[in-house]
């Protein structure tokens, strides 16, 4: 088991917010992925940043997208697609979908909307 697990989304939010900022993007552009992610609507995640909600029970909540699966390639040296635990699993599809924001690419190309199912 993972320590990440237990850590508060709220922790991590921020650092999210601060490295897609660095990188020219917005707040919006980082909620708008987690959300699309998630399934979430803004008041919910609001709310676990808010509940100090660990990862572990804030993907619990999640409703993961189906087109969530089209996100690969490598975070922290890991394939995402190939990683077995499911929990670690959606933590680096969130850390992926991160890194593309961060990196520049278009918010369509992050959220898949032209990937099939």
């Amino acid at each position: 088991m993972s320590r990440i697990f237990d850590t508060a989304f709220s922790a991590i939010h921020p650092l999210y917010v601060a490295k897609v900022e660095r990188k020219g993007r917005t707040r919006e552009e980082l909620d708008t992925a987690l959300r699309w992610l998630t399934g979430f609507d803004d008041a919910e995640l609001e709310h676990h940043i808010a509940a100090d909600t660990s990862l572990r029970d804030f993907f619990d909540a999640a409703r993961l997208n189906p087109l969530s699966v089209n996100v690969t390639g490598v975070v922290c040296g890991v394939r995402v697609e190939q990683i077995e635990d499911p929990l670690m699993y959606r933590i680096r599809l969130m850390d992926k979908l991160v890194d593309e924001l961060a990196r520049g690419r278009p918010l369509t190309k992050v959220l898949r909307e032209d990937s099939p199912v």
